[in-house]
This record gives C-alpha cells, structure tokens and sequence, in this order.
C-alpha cells in the first residue's frame, strides 16, 4: 500500500513540476513584453529602480501566471523530494525560449534547438538519477532539520551573501553584469525552496487535523517566505528590465538549481545514501544541462541553421581553392550573408580561370 501511494504521489509531483514550468516559461514573456511596453512610453525603467510596471496589465498577468507556477511548484514539493521537482525547471527554459522567438522576435537558431534539447536529456538523467532526501513528515522534524548546525551556517551565508549583493554590489555593478541581480534570486530562492517544503509539510498535518496553526514555526516559514519571494520578484524584474530573457533565463536556472541542490543536500543528508552510479549520473544530468543552457544563449546572434549545413560542409572545398571564410561570418548577419556568399564565388571563379579550368566559363 504504501509503494503504490509513494507512486501515487511521484505521478501527481511530476504533473504539477511540469505544469510549473509552462506557466513560469510564460510569465517571462508576459513580463518582458509588460516591460516593454512601459519603456516606449518613457516611464522610468525596473532596471533604474521605477515600480511603473504596477500600472501594467501585462505585467501582471505574468505575475499571475508566474504565481500558478509558483502554486504549482508549491504542491509539488509537497508530493516529490525537490532534487526530483527542481531539475525539471529546465522545462521553462525550453518554454521560455520558444516563445521568446514567437513574441518577442529573439532569435532560436539551430545552437538554441540543441541546447535546448540538450536541457531536457540532462533533467531526465538527474530524474533518473535524483537521490532520495530523508523522510519529514512533521513540522517537529523538519524544526530538527532547520535547527542543524550546517544548515544554519549555510543559511546565514546566504543571507551574507545577498545582503552584500544588494546593497554594495548591486549599486555599482547590477546595470552590467547580469550575474548580480540574478545570483540574488538564486541563492534567496534555495530558502525560499526550504521554505516550501515546510509548508507543504504544515498543509499536509493541517488537513490531517493537527494543531499546525498553533507552531510556532508554521508562522516563521510563511513570513520568511514572503519576504524571500517579494525579493526574488524585485530583482527578477531588474534583470529581465535590463538584459535579454534569453539569458537571464537561462542563467537563472542554473544558479537557482545549483543553489536548491546544494541546500536540500545540506538539509536533508540525502547524498549520504547515494550510490556512486546515482551521484555520477546526476552530476553528469546537470553538467548535460550547463552545456545545453550554454548553447542556448552563447551563439544566440549567429543566424545558423540546418539550412546552412551544406555550406559549412564545403569549408575544405574552399579551402583547397585559397577561398577559406569563416562559415559564422558569412551567417552571422542576415543581410551580409548573400554578399558573403557572392563574394565565395567570385573567388572560386577567378581561381579556376586562373588554373585553366573550362567549367568557370
């Protein structure tokens, strides 16, 4: 009985984990477009510090969506272990991409499709793979938990670490490097993930009629919660105002999964139990990601695609001829492409010519 709930509950997990991903791969769109919106008409930017995007209705409609994401991964949480409901946020990176080259005209050549694809294999090979965190099923051993000395030490980092980011770095540096506003959704959003997993914990002994309003730490992870997500939610937005979703998803993800990773091993000791063919794999599912993710956004301005590849594979053709060119600066630009390509045959022409080669004529 007891396997056959626990597959019960992978089933419902899996579901909702996917179902989160669609709804936050949205919520980027909707937000950038809201974003933009706001930009065109000349109101002070995210990215400067301006809370214009209130008065958007497009904007707010990501934030609904990205709140039925947030519901979503919430339950999930609740009914799956968060090394299995984490790595399947890259599915709204996949999402995020699509749409991105639908609504927002950013470009997913054929390096986008693989990194993409590439995303998908390593979340299942970390599904596969996911080491299985110790059973919590009361508020009472989730406090023990909480109250251990390295996830204390790990918490109190965190909070060092953003605070830093916040109000040193972030001044100087957030409106060019896109790593700081992002690292500070990141490394919040690990205990925003510890803060879920509580509460999931509460929900479940309150529908069991327990006396969960009456602890103590019920109230303590619903306000560290919100103040969590209200950050997260405000740096977000000043990475998305200011740099391109096609990044900012992207790097997010992997900061965000790393972070997640790293707690749930801390709090929950499920390493300890793992395989060594389980922690190969997973590392090897999350390296998959990282490589996919970089393909994703590191070539996203070369204009290559399937349509290219017999070109490309004629670079040895040319350069047998003394005509090599780099095939990414023939594609690299659309409107140089068949100038670039024109100037390729002239060359091989006047060098056949040259051999006394009838077939230029």
């Amino acid at each position: 009985m007891s396997q056959t709930r626990g597959k019960y509950d992978f089933c419902i997990g899996l579901v909702l984990a996917m179902s989160s991903s669609i709804f936050i791969g949205g919520s980027f769109i909707l937000k950038k477009k809201g974003l933009l919106r706001l930009a065109r008409k000349g109101s002070m930017r995210a990215g400067q510090g301006g809370h214009a995007y209130l008065k958007e209705w497009l904007w707010w409609a990501g934030l609904l969506s990205m709140g039925a994401g947030e519901v979503a991964n919430f339950a999930a949480y609740a009914f799956a272990p968060a090394t299995l409901v984490t790595p399947l946020g890259a599915l709204s990176v996949l999402v995020s991409a699509i749409l991105s080259s639908f609504f927002l005209n950013e470009k997913l050549n054929l390096h986008g499709k693989i990194g993409c694809l590439l995303s998908i294999l390593g979340s299942t090979v970390m599904v596969i793979h996911a080491p299985q965190e110790e059973e919590v099923e009361t508020l009472n051993e989730m406090s023990h938990k909480l109250g251990d000395p390295g996830f204390v030490v790990f918490a109190t980092l965190v909070v060092i670490v953003s605070l830093i980011l916040i109000f040193v770095v972030g001044p100087r540096h957030g409106q060019t490097n896109i790593l700081v506003y992002i690292t500070i959704c990141s490394v919040i959003g690990a205990l925003s993930v510890s803060c879920v997993k509580g509460l999931g914990i509460a929900i479940k002994e309150l529908f069991s009629g327990k006396p969960v309003l009456k602890h103590p730490l019920s109230w303590i992870l619903l306000l560290s919660l919100i103040v969590c997500v209200s950050t997260q939610i405000n740096y977000l937005n000043r990475a998305l105002d200011i740099f391109n979703t096609s990044i900012v998803t992207p790097i997010y993800y992997v900061i965000f999964t790393t972070s997640v990773l790293t707690c749930s091993a801390i709090l929950f000791k499920e390493w300890q139990h793992m395989a060594a063919d389980d922690i190969i794999g997973t590392f090897s599912g999350f390296l998959t990601i990282i490589v996919g993710i970089f393909l994703l956004h590191a070539f996203k301005d070369v204009n290559f695609t399937l349509a290219n590849l017999p070109l490309s594979l004629r670079k040895d053709e040319r350069a047998a001829n003394g005509t090599l060119l780099s095939t990414y600066d023939c594609f690299n630009h659309d409107e140089e492409s068949s100038a670039c390509l024109g100037e390729i045959q002239s060359t091989e022409s006047h060098s056949a010519r040259r051999n006394g080669s009838l077939s230029a004529f």
